[in-house]
């Protein structure tokens, strides 16, 4: 089935070339179409329902059939001269009650020194609409503040706190794009020596992103929008293959410099691009095994990077073919290839063609030493303590927490009972049994079979006080209160909410990880043929993420790289990061395998033995993959700019991985396994040199 597909799709690029001006004009046919199909649609934004995991999302499910979902609160913090704080506090009060985005104002509470006083006020509707209208409070918490210059007047809470961090996101993508779009043109110069053929590729990259958004919200009816980072990382993957993908197109044709035009492009699509088509299914592949975590946040990263990657993918087998025949005589190079370039790359072999057990055991052992700290990792979730100070809400949450300790974390029991059941009493039976935590606060359904019981902690919530103080009250506390017939409980709260989801990736991770390895080995087995090829592929991939693993419990549980990369550390890795890493990690390896080991076979079909057809396939590949790498390392090292930890986490993992990829595992493992396997390599059959008259086709 998949020969059939890329004989097809060889087809379809062979028609461009020859038809270069109704591919170009179907293909801009095709961005307009997916742009206007999104804005058509709309986005579905994922609601707070689809966000729900473990126990912490049966306690938020319980609250809601019981009509107790808590509304969003805002709180507006009022400092400075104590004579000062009363008529502000009432002048907030005045401005907020009229508004419709407002269903009650609460009384000012002063902090017990005196210095500062918050303002509670409760959003109309729903959390996720009131989430879109938090903008007009703010508007008169601004207007306070210009009122009163001598006072600090500001306001925070989640609704508040969401905004800013989606705005500042946003900015710094601005910024990214600014820095990535550049830099990814003068590396594809420094490659080409030619404008156009630089130039060309990152184009082509960017339509493929502005399509694949275009779509992405289409899709997103079917698997909701997560919003945040989930866009940031289809940008990345964007451009990193898109871009990659036109290189080894680009770069095949102007290997065919004998040829016209047209059958030089005929030409790289039986090779770089047949390569490109199993690249392509290999890093989809790869990103599918995300929906099996089953979180929306997962699902929509994948979604997203599925379509671009498709996209990016159908414009180098069409769009580009086509681009390349109309552009040819001013995309040729200012200078030639220096072939001392060659020459280093062989040096570089030297040692793993050489002495092949020696350099396989180093190799082993890098990847050992630099695996060694992801044994320690722990993962966290995201919340009020990682975002950015610089976001205003996000800094007000601090001054508030320090100021009134009860409006910080916080552990929510939702109770649910039958008619009859003394509820009550077993709560308050709890209250003096939480030690130093303040009263907890109860609420009530209507028909009174299920309560919430809010019990605020005096703990940041990632930190190890404060998860014990919920494995406490899980664990003993509940049990030993409301464990009786018909009583069902659970907890939430952001601790909780934190605790469960990291769990939830924890067990999911073993089936991330056999799907993605089977993907990677299937792809392949088919691609070549060869058995230890394709568990060679594998161990590859598992290498490369374990390494960058290593890397990242290193550098953000630590403070040593705090100043370096500009970040705050939490002791913690996000729990999202070990499998997005995984799945694009194990694509990206994939694809660069499979450029190698194409030329490498391509060299055996020749009927050049198969240890002397690794180095020739390493050194005539060599050029391509590296500046495929460089420029991937580059997009991806741009996000360390973005002011958000998570993001900062993806591109230190997957730049590390890169780095690993190219200087060990491309330079030392890969070339000594096959050195060592010899002939063995391509099992269970070894490729059929071609005869003098034969076309010279790479496989893949």
């Amino acid at each position: 089935m998949l020969r059939r597909e890329r004989v097809g799709a060889v087809r379809v690029a062979v028609w461009s070339a020859r038809h270069p001006w109704w591919a170009i004009a179907g293909w801009i046919g095709f961005v307009l179409l997916c742009v206007g199909a999104g804005a058509a649609t709309g986005t579905n934004r994922g609601s707070i329902a689809d966000f729900r995991v473990g126990e912490a999302g049966r306690a938020e499910t319980i609250a809601e059939e019981g009509g107790l979902t808590p509304p969003l609160v805002e709180h507006v913090l009022i400092t400075g001269p104590s004579g000062a704080l009363d008529p502000a506090a009432r002048e907030v009060t005045a401005r907020m009650r009229p508004l419709p985005e407002v269903a009650a104002v609460g009384e000012p509470v002063r902090s017990p020194d005196g210095s500062a006083v918050r303002v509670p006020v409760t959003m109309a509707g729903d959390p996720d609409t009131a989430r879109r209208a938090v903008g007009a409070l703010e508007a008169q918490t601004a207007a306070v503040q210009d009122a009163h210059p001598g006072l600090q007047v500001a306001q925070t809470g989640n609704a508040s706190r969401s905004a800013g961090v989606d705005e500042n996101l946003g900015q710094d993508l601005s910024r990214t794009e600014m820095i990535s779009l550049p830099v990814t043109f003068l590396i594809l110069f420094l490659v080409f020596g030619a404008v156009l053929a630089a130039a060309v590729p990152v184009l082509l990259a960017a339509s493929a992103f502005v399509g694949s958004v275009g779509l992405y919200a289409v899709a997103s009816w079917v698997f909701p929008d997560a919003g945040g980072a989930a866009v940031s990382v289809v940008f990345l993957l964007g451009m990193a293959v898109g871009v990659d993908y036109a290189l080894f197109y680009v770069k095949r044709v102007r290997e065919e410099s004998g040829l016209s035009p047209t059958a030089a492009v005929e030409a790289a699509a039986a090779t770089s691009g047949r390569a490109v088509l199993t690249s392509g299914i290999a890093v989809i592949a790869s990103l599918a095994a995300l929906y099996v975590i089953d979180d929306v946040i997962f699902s929509s990263i994948a979604t997203g990077s599925i379509l671009v990657v498709a996209v990016a993918l159908a414009s180098s087998l069409t769009v580009l073919p086509a681009l390349l025949v109309v552009l040819a005589r001013w995309m040729r190079p200012r200078r030639r290839h220096a072939k001392g370039a060659d020459g280093r790359w062989a040096a570089v072999l030297r040692p793993a063609l050489r002495r092949p057990g020696v350099t396989l055991v180093a190799g082993l052992v890098c990847v050992a030493a630099v695996a060694l700290p992801a044994v320690g990792m722990r993962l966290g979730t995201e919340g009020a303590e990682t975002f950015p100070r610089s976001i205003p809400a996000v800094a007000t949450y601090d001054r508030l927490v320090a100021a009134f300790p009860d409006a910080g974390p916080a552990h929510v029991v939702v109770v649910r009972a039958t008619p009859g059941a003394d509820v009550p009493a077993a709560l308050a039976t709890l209250t003096p049994r939480t030690g130093d935590w303040p009263a907890p606060e109860i609420r009530a359904s209507s028909d009174r079979t299920t309560w919430t019981v809010r019990v605020p902690i005096p703990h940041a919530e990632n930190s190890p006080a404060a998860v014990a103080s919920l494995e406490r009250l899980r664990g003993e506390l509940l049990p030993a209160t409301l464990d009786r017939p018909g009583v069902e409980y659970a907890v939430t709260g952001e601790v909780a909410r934190g605790v469960d989801y990291a769990a939830h990736q924890n067990a999911r991770i073993p089936w991330v990880a056999a799907l993605v390895s089977l993907a990677t080995f299937v792809v392949m087995l088919v691609a070549f043929g060869s058995v230890p090829l394709a568990a060679v592929g594998v161990a590859v991939n598992l290498a490369a993420v374990a390494a960058s693993w290593g890397v990242l419990t290193l550098v953000f549980q630590g403070t040593w790289a705090e100043d370096l990369l500009g970040f705050t550390s939490t002791g913690f890795v996000g729990s999202r990061m070990p499998m997005m890493i995984f799945a694009i990690l194990a694509g990206i390896s994939t694809d660069f395998q499979i450029f190698v080991v194409s030329r490498i076979r391509e060299a055996v079909r020749r009927g050049v033995p198969t240890r002397q057809a690794v180095r020739d396939g390493i050194v005539g590949s060599a050029s391509v993959v590296t500046s495929a790498a460089v420029i991937m390392l580059s997009v991806f090292a741009s996000f360390l700019f973005i002011d958000r930890i998570e993001l900062k986490q993806a591109a230190v993992g997957l730049s590390v991985a890169v780095l690993f990829d190219a200087l060990v595992l491309r330079i030392l493992i890969l070339p000594s396994v096959m050195t060592l396997l010899g002939e063995r390599s391509w099992w269970p059959a070894r490729p059929v040199a071609r005869t003098a008259s034969a076309p010279t086709r790479a496989l893949v």
